[in-house]
């Protein structure tokens, strides 16, 4: 029997197995219900030899040491800062909307003094959230925040969650900003890297000490009974009285007792075309044409030589639990009526003080890949070390 037990083989599930072994010394099950692990930075080799990332691109960066040192344990980096263009009007253009999209998209004798009154009103090297601006008093800011709403943001948005920008939670809303700066880089994070060999590289390390035992393929539910009524968990049959890290969804967890959590999923249509490039930069997005929001070309990424690419085009959709091609949970949906219904599942959560919710799913909330890294190193040394 084990006295730790982590569903879930992504970042949050294998950061805490890891931990458990290596720092406890005690054996850990590792319970993934896909047949392989890393979760959605899963990556590997298509037919044509291209390091390809099954789930969509996933780019690391971080501004935390303590995250970049932890994973620098498991992997080299092939440092790489992400560079996104939008086709806008016809142009590729960088993306987020920075001083130097203004000069290509509207004329110098407009431009230049629009950039005079963002410095003048906000600084310079300062993002600003896009309806934050469209409420500025100024007729020509509000024209240039009009413009950039309209050409940039709306529909691209709207396609990504399925409801207009001003429907979201303000948090969606600021990850798209207008860059006061002529940096054209995607982030700024001072640690920004591929890992050289992949993702899936890195789990296999995480996940290789002899007190982990990974069961993939496997439903959780197939080998952890949980009464959710009285609080009792039982493993194997047998009482269970360890601790349980869950990653999986919340809901699901309590059998959907107070309904259903709603997410947006994505499908992906990948493409081998025999040129050595075919984009200028790793992703190009079309906000306001075509069905699908984003091209990724791997080898941008990856550093990888080949006289082949691959791209993959991403296409937004509803999450629809039992429907094969829309059964995987991507983004939790920043609703104030979808958090309310979290924070119910959270309140109950406080029945079983054993488990430990972590994760996107489990805590319903968008995490970046250094984000979900740090919130599993700070589980273990707060709650599960002590």
């Amino acid at each position: 029997m084990f006295d730790y037990v982590v569903v879930g083989a992504g970042f949050a599930g294998a950061v805490i197995a890891e931990r458990i072994a290596t720092q406890l010394n005690e054996k850990v099950l590792v319970i993934e219900k896909r047949n392989h692990i890393g979760g959605n930075a899963y990556d590997y080799y298509d037919e044509n030899g291209i390091l390809v990332h099954k789930y969509g691109p996933h780019i690391f960066h971080t501004r935390s040491r303590e995250v970049w040192d932890y994973l620098s344990q498991f992997t080299d980096w092939h440092l790489y800062h992400h560079h996104v263009l939008g086709s806008i009007d016809g142009k590729k253009v960088p993306i987020p909307f920075n001083l130097n999209t203004l000069h290509e998209l509207l004329p110098e004798s407009f431009a230049r003094p629009l950039e005079e009154k963002l410095v003048s009103k906000f600084g310079y090297n300062v993002k600003v959230p896009i309806l934050k601006l469209r409420e500025t008093d100024d007729k020509d800011l509000k024209f240039l925040a009009d413009f950039v709403y309209e050409k940039v943001f709306l529909n691209y948005t709207t396609k990504q969650w399925g409801m207009k920008p001003e429907e979201l939670d303000p948090t969606v809303t600021g990850r798209v900003p207008v860059y006061i700066s002529r940096d054209n880089r995607y982030f700024q994070d001072a640690y920004q890297g591929m890992p050289k060999e992949g993702y899936t590289k890195i789990f296999e390390k995480l996940l290789s000490h002899s007190n982990i035992k990974l069961m993939l393929n496997t439903d959780y539910k197939e080998v952890i009974d949980i009464d959710v009524k009285n609080g009792k968990i039982s493993l194997f049959g047998q009482e269970f009285k360890g601790i349980l890290v869950y990653t999986g969804k919340i809901d699901e967890f309590f059998n959907y007792e107070f309904g259903e959590l709603p997410y947006r999923s994505l499908r992906f249509e990948f493409e081998n075309i025999q040129k050595e490039f075919v984009q200028p930069v790793g992703t190009i997005n079309y906000p306001n044409e075509y069905q699908f929001t984003r091209i990724t070309e791997f080898k941008h990424l990856t550093g990888q030589e080949h006289s082949s690419t691959t791209i993959v085009k991403e296409y937004p959709q509803g999450y629809e639990r039992n429907v094969k091609g829309k059964d995987i949970p991507y983004y939790p949906i920043p609703k104030k009526e979808n958090l309310e219904l979290y924070a119910r599942y959270k309140e109950r959560a406080r029945q079983f003080p054993h488990v430990f919710f972590v994760g996107r799913l489990a805590e319903y909330r968008y995490y970046d890949m250094d984000a979900v890294i740090a919130r599993a190193l700070t589980v273990f040394n707060n709650k599960i070390l002590r």
